[in-house]
C-alpha cells in the first residue's frame, strides 16, 4: 500500500505527526510512506527512517497535484485540512482520511473561553484519522533524528560541557515569550549553568540575559543551527521552554520538561508534552487567557499578567529537582 501523509507546516504540528507516520509505517505490512511537506519544514523528516520519500510542496499547487498523480497512491492521509487539500483530493481522486479540525469548537472556545474542546493531544487527534486503516497508537514519544554527530566541546564552553539546563527563550510572538527580567529571576536560582536556546531574533535578549547573570549562563542564541540546537537539548539535563517548535522538538528525548504557557494554552490545541515521564505545564489562569490561538505580537490588554505573574517557584523547584 503506497500512502501519502500530508501536512504542510508548521515546526510544532508537523512534529507530532510522527508517531502516525512511524505507526503507518510498522503496522501496515508493505506499507510505503511518503510524506508531503513545506521545504522550509523538510529537517523534521531528514532521517527519519519510518518515511520512504519526502514531497516538497511547489510553488503552485498545479505542479504539486503533477507530481502526486506521478506517484500513483493508494490512499492519501490529510492531517492539514485546508483549501489546498482539499484540492489535492478533489484533483487527484485518490481516497483519502482526513484530520477533523473542529474550528468552530475552537474558535467558541477562544472568544468564550468556553471548554468545548476535549482535552486530548494532537497525536491522538491524528491518530483518529488512521483509524479505519486498522492504526493504532503504539504509546513510544514523538520522533526526531539529529542530523549529525555534534560534539558539547565545539558547541558550549567547558564550564557547561558536564551539565545545564537548555532554557528555550525564543518563540514566534510576543505573547508566547517571558520578559527577559522573569528569565533572569529564575535563572539565577537555578543551582547549574544554563544554555539559552532560540535564534537570531532573540540573540540580543539572550545576550541581556547573559549579561545580568555572568558566566553560568552560556547564549547560544542565534549562534547555533537548529540542528545543533536540538542537540543540545537532547544533551541537557532538563529543559524550560515556552510554547515553540524547540520545546516540542525537545519531548523525543524524554527529558523533564518545564513547558511555560503565556496567552496560549495547552488544551485547546492539544500539544501538551506527549510521551514525556516528567513534565510541568506552567500558566496562571486568568479570565483573559487564552487571549489567541497562536500567539499575539502584544498583550491586548496591555498587562501581559499572564507572564508577568508567573510564579517562579514551581518552575525552580522541578528543573532544580533533576539537576
Amino acid at each position: 500500500m503506497k500512502i501519502l501523509v500530508i501536512r504542510f507546516s508548521s515546526m510544532g504540528d508537523i512534529i507530532y505527526t510522527t508517531p502516525v507516520v512511524r505507526c503507518l509505517k510498522k503496522q501496515i505490512p508493505g506499507a510505503e510512506v511518503h510524506f508531503l511537506i513545506k521545504p522550509a519544514f523538510k529537517y523534521i523528516y531528514d532521517n527519519n527512517p519510518y518515511v520512504d520519500k519526502l514531497l516538497l510542496l511547489k510553488p503552485t499547487l498545479s505542479a504539486t497535484i503533477q507530481d502526486i498523480k506521478a506517484e500513483q497512491y493508494d490512499h492519501i492521509i490529510d492531517l492539514h485540512n485546508n483549501l489546498r487539500t482539499a484540492i489535492i483530493k478533489l484533483r487527484t481522486g485518490i481516497p483519502a482520511s482526513t484530520y477533523k479540525k473542529q474550528p468552530i469548537k475552537k474558535w467558541l472556545s477562544l472568544k468564550f473561553k468556553l471548554k468545548l474542546i476535549a482535552p486530548i493531544h494532537l497525536v491522538d487527534r491524528y491518530l483518529k484519522t488512521v483509524k479505519s486503516l486498522g492504526v493504532v497508537n503504539d504509546g513510544q514519544p514523538i520522533d526526531y533524528y539529529v542530523k549529525t554527530e555534534h560534539q558539547l566541546n565545539k558547541l558550549l564552553p567547558p564550564s557547561h560541557q558536564s551539565g545545564y539546563v537548555a532554557f528555550v527563550i525564543g518563540a514566534t510572538h510576543f505573547t508566547k515569550r517571558m520578559p527577559n527580567d522573569k528569565i533572569i529571576s529564575i535563572c539565577r536560582q537555578l543551582t547549574t549553568p544554563v544554555v539559552l536556546l532560540g535564534g537570531n531574533d532573540v540573540k540580543t535578549n539572550g545576550q541581556i540575559i547573559a549579561d545580568a547573570i555572568g558566566a553560568s549562563i552560556y547564549n547560544a542564541c542565534g549562534i547555533t543551527t537548529l540542528d545543533e540546537s536540538v542537540y543540545l537539548v537532547s544533551q541537557a539535563k532538563n529543559i524550560i521552554g515556552f510554547d515553540t517548535g524547540l520545546t516540542h522538538i525537545a519531548e523525543a528525548f524524554n527529558k523533564p520538561i518545564v513547558s511555560v504557557w503565556g496567552g496560549t494554552v495547552p488544551d485547546l490545541l492539544g500539544v501538551q508534552p506527549y510521551m514525556v515521564k516528567e513534565v510541568l505545564v506552567a500558566g496562571v489562569d486568568l479570565s483573559c487567557r487564552p487571549c489567541s490561538k497562536f500567539g499575539l505580537e502584544k498583550c491586548p490588554l496591555g498587562h501581559f499578567k499572564c507572564m508577568n505573574d508567573m510564579p517562579e517557584d514551581n518552575i525552580v523547584q522541578f528543573a532544580n529537582k533533576w539537576l
